[in-house]
């Protein structure tokens, strides 16, 4: 029998001096972030996950994040290299608890990846070629991933953090995205449905079984959704939103062997 596991990471008191790419720097609630984090764990738990919390490092800002060290298949677990160098320290902290589940692959200097820009629909992998994963980096993932029948798809990416920070998956055919950051003729052979122009940071939504997550001040995008029939569920991540952050990153969600 298998279990939905979502793996997660406490917040650094230091979230403050998360890194920044594309947004500017606002005040950081600390309390309020560890607040919004417990209201997100209990969520999962709501949609049926197993939630389990690794401590957080007080030397990594962003370790919270933990989506971007590793990227979870069914058959094999892809530990990553960040592309920005000061959060690489965070992969020693999620890889052992990956390794307890699936057998892993890694990516090497000079590649880089960051799980963030990995959009998994079926066998396709789509890879955001970003500031933070490179080509070597996703030609790496290709390699190691060929045996298993995933097809890696590179897309381009401009103005944005990661791929999944524009663009998410509502069903198994359906995308969630703001397409000014990349090509949307990558996306040709799926339902590309755009979030409105006031609300590019919505694009990033967490399914969790057939519930989709979105914070809740999103109000455009989750009316559209809603409207679409699709099952919303909302959150208040808005701590997290200043650290250029969404739903996507705080977990890593996973299917494993009951004991």
């Amino acid at each position: 029998m298998q279990t939905l596991v979502a793996l997660t990471r406490r917040v650094s008191p230091r979230i403050a001096e998360c890194e920044l790419t594309f947004i500017n720097r606002q005040a950081i609630d600390y309390p309020r972030a560890v607040q919004q984090h417990s209201q997100y764990q209990q969520l999962l738990r709501n949609l049926g996950a197993k939630v389990i919390e690794l401590p957080s490092d007080d030397q990594c800002p962003d370790c919270c994040f933990l989506e971007d060290t590793a990227l979870v298949l069914d058959e094999v677990a892809v530990i990553t290299r960040p592309g920005s160098e000061a959060r690489r320290r965070e992969v020693d902290g999620v890889a052992p608890t990956i390794m307890k589940y699936r057998n892993v692959v890694r990516i090497d200097s000079p590649g880089m990846l960051e799980a963030g820009d990995v959009l998994r629909m079926g066998r396709n992998l789509l890879v955001g070629v970003s500031t933070r994963t490179n080509q070597q980096g996703i030609e790496m993932l290709r390699t190691a991933l060929k045996a298993y029948g995933y097809e890696v798809v590179a897309i381009p990416m401009k103005g944005a953090l990661h791929l999944k920070s524009v663009c998410t998956a509502l069903d198994d055919h359906t995308v969630l995205a703001d397409p000014r950051h990349f090509d949307a003729g990558e996306l040709s052979e799926y339902k590309l449905i755009e979030v409105p122009a006031a609300e590019s940071m919505a694009a990033n939504v967490l399914r969790i079984n057939s519930a989709v997550c979105i914070h809740a001040g999103f109000h455009q995008t989750v009316d559209l959704l809603r409207a679409k029939g699709f099952d919303i569920r909302t959150l208040d991540i808005s701590e997290f939103l200043k650290a250029e952050a969404g739903l996507t990153c705080m977990s890593i969600p996973f299917y494993a062997s009951s004991t």
